[in-house]
Parts: structure tokens; sequence; C-alpha cells
């Protein structure tokens, strides 16, 4: 059985913000595709609703939706939202990530 993945509260605001403001429904979807410095990149984007084979998580009434593909690369991961000097991001702490880079958006396995 995989493990859950988990999308932080700050997250989770964030996602019910940027959806009420575009008028979708507050469900972020995660995937992973090849590419990025580090071999793997997450993407995000809004989705309009669950697929029938995604693993779904929910946080304070917002969803994290991901495709199995994808999930055997993040499973057990947190999605988190952070803001900082260089900008605010979400940022996947994914403990399968052997190797990451910089930018937090690509990791190695």
């Amino acid at each position: 059985m995989a493990k859950e993945l988990t999308l932080s509260p700050a997250a989770a605001a964030r996602v019910g913000h940027i959806a009420k403001k575009q008028g979708k429904p507050a469900i972020l979807r995660l995937s992973v595709e090849g590419g990025g410095c580090s071999g793997f990149q997450y993407k995000f984007d809004l989705s309009e609703a669950a697929e029938a084979d995604d693993s779904v998580s929910e946080t304070d009434g917002v969803k994290l939706v991901v495709d199995p593909v994808s999930l055997d690369l993040v499973a057990g991961s947190t999605v988190d939202f952070v803001e900082s000097l260089g900008g605010a991001a979400f940022r996947v702490e994914n403990p399968q990530a052997a190797a990451g880079c910089g930018c937090g958006s690509s990791f190695g396995i």
C-alpha cells in the first residue's frame, strides 16, 4: 500500500485562494514529468475533478490528486506552499528523492 500524500494547510489555503479567483474547484493536481535538472520535474495544475484511478487526499476542504504513475514517484510526500525572498511556490517534500536541485522543482531517484 502506497503511503499517502499530504497537502499542508498553507498549500491548501493557497490552492483555495487561486481556485476561488479562477472560479474552479479547489483541486490541485500534482504530476511528475521527465526532465528538469535532476531527471524528473513536478507539475501543478488546478483540476476540474479527480479521475477514477487518482489518489486523493484532502486538507481543509482542498483536494490533492495524483495519477497512479506519478504516485509511484511521490508516495509519502508533502506538498507545501512556501513564501520567501526568492518568491512564492508550491514545494514537494519527497522522501524518495535521492537528488534535488536548487529551485526545488525537479528531483532524481
